[in-house]
This record gives C-alpha cells, structure tokens and sequence, in this order.
C-alpha cells in the first residue's frame, strides 16, 4: 500500500523543477532511520528544527540591537521567520523544493551567539580565527541539539550542507551545493539588509534621506519595495540561466546586486559599524569574554551535557558551545550573578514597615 509520504514525494517527482531536490532523492542522514509514513525526510527536519529548544532561544537573541526599547524591533527568530518568507517566495518562482527551503531558512541561525555578530567577533578572538556562525549551527544541529537520546537532530546532509553555506557575501565564499540552499544565502541578505533598515530608521539613527539615492532608485523607497525588486530579479535571473542552459546560481541580475551590495556596505559604515552599536558591541564582548574566563576556570558550574562535551572534546569546546547557546538576557544575567556584589545583609525594609 502507497504511504501518503510516497504520495507527496510522487507529485515532488511529477511537479518540481529539473533543478529542484526531490525527497526521495536525498542523501539521508548520518544515521538511518525509518521513513514517517507522512511526511518526506525535508518536512521532518524542518519539524524537528521547530522543536527545538536551540530554536526556540532565537527570539530572545540580538539581530542588531542589543535590548532595544521596544516591542517593534527584530530579534533572531523574526529574523529567521523573514529569511523564511523570502526564501520560500523566490523557491515557488523557481519551482523548487519548498520543505527542503524551509528546513534550511528556520535552521541556519540556531548557532548565532548572543548579542549577535559581537558574540560571535569575540569567541572569533578567543579562538584564534575558528568560530564561525555557520558553522556552529551545523554544530548544533549534529552535536549540542538531542534527539532520542542521541547527538544532534539527525537531519538531512542537504539541510545542513544549506545551513554551513548560508553566510558570506561577496567574499568569494562556496555555495551550497543545491539550489535550495542557494535560495537561503540570497533570502539571508535581502531580509537582514531591508529590515534593519527598517529598525535603524525607527530607533533614529537613521533617515530615508540619508540612504544614498542611487541605491533606492533601483530597489524602491519602501521596505516592501525593495523586498519586492530584490525577489523578482532574483527569479527572474535565475530562470533566464535556467532557461539559456547557463550554469545556474540563485543571485539578482548585476544592477540589483550591485545596489544591495551598496545598502549592505553602507548599512556596515553607518549602522552596524556606528558609534552606537560600537559601544553596545564593547559591552556584549566584554561580558562573554568575562563569562569565557569564568567557565574555563569553573567547568562545574556548566551543566552536564556541556560537562560531557568537555571529557569529549576539550573543555575550550565545551565552553564555547556553552556560552554560543545563550540567549541575550541570560547571559547578561549570569553575569550578574556571577561578577555584580550582592549585599548579604538580609533586607528588613518589609519587616520594618509591618
């Protein structure tokens, strides 16, 4: 009897794209497993990525600002749920595997540090050139994350090949090896680069004026605009090499790259690289270098899993994949508790006023 997973991979087979990752035809995983009767190898991971508690951290991360006053301002989760969006509008366009899109887009930050690219700059120090975000959320997702008493989630070797090449722009970087994963590099920079935007125009370190124009003449005024041409170039692009047998990359034609590249650069000499966010960056580093210092010399205050990757893998590891787990506010908390006196003196204010 055909299961109703068979059904889907079957109409996967009739209806994608020639280019399109079938499920079926998945590399699988590091360990074997029995199919679900439902859903394909891609839907599974996507459902177990949302299960996770790695991911479920993310909305209580830094994308750029660090506790910003306000309810309007992205973390790492909405950021995720946008790279999610976009990358699944430019898949339909070019008639990909939607679930693989998915899986990969709600994965690929789980290993993003607090208080974001300040996090990962300084255990970037600490270790000498060898933490990447990219590479610790396919970390993560193979070695932290637990499933069934195992290490790792066990996903899909294409999801996590899409997670591991997800960064990097114009930095002559690999790309992943489907186009599914080619889709999230893309979605990645047009969701971040238009949405803090969007959030350093509402936080008032920054005005459309001040954007330079020759940027917003081709990609639009609004944000929505913007979002709108970087996404049609893209299909459109890419369909174009489909369509001509060219080599095929998920990227904009030269004339939209070239002005997201100009917003992204100018976004990283403004906003990113500005005096504010420069003083919250010395800050965040301050307090995880400090959290590092402390863990390396007090193992045992980690807790056992973080335990056991130590008498693994090295403590330095250990400590690494501990502190990258953490949200922005626990962190700043146990830094509290383990660095700001405390006064020992019982407090009698109550007891004096009854």
């Amino acid at each position: 009897m055909v299961s109703i997973r068979q059904e889907i991979e079957a109409r996967e087979n009739d209806g994608l794209s020639e280019y399109a990752v079938r499920s079926r035809d998945s590399s699988g995983r590091q360990r074997s497993e029995v199919p679900d009767p439902i859903r394909t190898c891609f839907m599974v991971d996507r459902d177990r990525v949302i299960h996770s508690k790695s991911f479920r951290r993310l909305k209580h991360k830094t994308q750029v600002f660090v506790a910003p006053p306000g309810d309007h301002y992205r973390t790492r989760l909405t950021h995720t749920l946008e790279v999610n969006q976009i990358a699944r509008t430019i898949g339909a366009g070019l008639n990909l595997n939607l679930d693989l899109i998915e899986a990969i887009a709600l994965a690929h930050d789980v290993g993003h540090t607090p208080f974001a690219h300040s996090g990962e700059q300084i255990l970037n120090e600490i270790t000498s050139g060898h933490f990447k975000h990219s590479e610790n959320s396919v970390r993560v997702l193979t070695r932290v994350e637990q499933h069934k008493g195992d290490s790792g989630l066990n996903l899909s070797l294409e999801v996590l090949d899409g997670v591991l090449h997800h960064s990097g722009y114009g930095q002559g970087g690999s790309y992943a090896s489907t186009l599914e994963g080619q889709v999230i590099r893309i979605a990645d920079k047009i969701a971040y680069v238009q949405h803090d935007i969007d959030d350093a125009i509402r936080a008032g370190l920054l005005t459309l004026d001040q954007i330079p124009a020759r940027f917003l003449d081709v990609l639009g005024i609004t944000h929505s605009q913007r979002i709108a041409t970087l996404v049609i170039d893209t299909i459109d692009n890419t369909r174009r090499a489909m369509a001509a047998g060219l080599p095929v990359v998920v990227e904009p034609g030269p004339v939209a790259e070239r002005a997201l590249w100009g917003l992204r650069e100018f976004m990283f000499e403004n906003i990113y690289r500005g005096a504010v966010c420069q003083e919250e960056r010395n800050r965040a580093m301050f307090i995880i270098s400090s959290l590092y210092d402390y863990y390396m010399k007090n193992p045992s205050k980690m807790s056992p899993l973080y335990l056991q990757i130590a008498k693994q893998e090295g403590l330095e590891r250990a400590v690494l994949d501990y502190i990258s787990g953490m949200s922005d506010a626990y962190c700043i908390n146990l830094f509290k508790d383990i660095y700001i006196p405390q006064s020992m003196v019982p407090d009698t204010r109550r007891i004096c006023w009854e």
